[in-house]
């Protein structure tokens, strides 16, 4: 099994649209060193994909399984980012985000342990590659218990250890 990363450097943040620097980011790093040190976190973002979904499948549910994540832990969005003409972009997570695979199990056995913790949790179902909007895809995973989901992805946030944990079995992605 590949090593799950506890420590990834990240970009330095810019000010934001405001002018004021983000202080969650200011906070993660000594004063001194906050220019050029990597940053630690004390949490973890992470996808778990099926191995077998192809490419676009990949891509696909990564997307769906990180977007609601800023809605239900708001603390992992940054400030929004300004280029050098003051044109404002969305602001996008302050962390990295870790993806990795594993077989069918893997993920039955992580989903478990992700609710067993209560860590906010996504779950992409293989249903979903068949309905083609938001309430058709909560009315199918509604229809099935949650030991039963067919899953093919999930993304977990939470404290680093805890999500660990929760990964452990799985491969970075390749």
């Amino acid at each position: 099994m590949d090593e799950i990363p506890t420590d990834v450097a990240t970009p330095q943040p810019r000010d934001g649209a405001n002018g004021q620097a983000d202080q969650a980011w200011a906070d993660q790093a000594p004063a001194e060193h906050a220019d050029r040190a990597p940053v630690r976190f004390d949490t973890k973002i992470a996808v778990l994909l099926r191995d077998d979904l192809e490419p676009w499948q990949r891509l696909n549910v990564t997307a769906f399984l990180v977007s609601g994540l800023g809605t239900a832990a708001p603390e992992v969005v940054g400030a929004p980012y300004e280029d050098a003409d003051a044109t404002v972009y969305l602001p996008m997570f302050r962390q990295p985000v870790l993806v990795f695979e594993g077989a069918k199990q893997t993920l039955t056995t992580a989903h478990g342990r992700a609710l067993s913790r209560s860590l906010p949790t996504a779950v992409f179902t293989a249903e979903l590659f068949g309905t083609g909007n938001d309430r058709d895809n909560r009315a199918a995973v509604r229809a099935v218990p949650a030991d039963r989901l067919d899953l093919v992805g999930m993304a977990v946030y939470g404290p680093r250890n805890a999500v660990d944990k929760v990964l452990k079995g799985a491969r970075m992605h390749p």
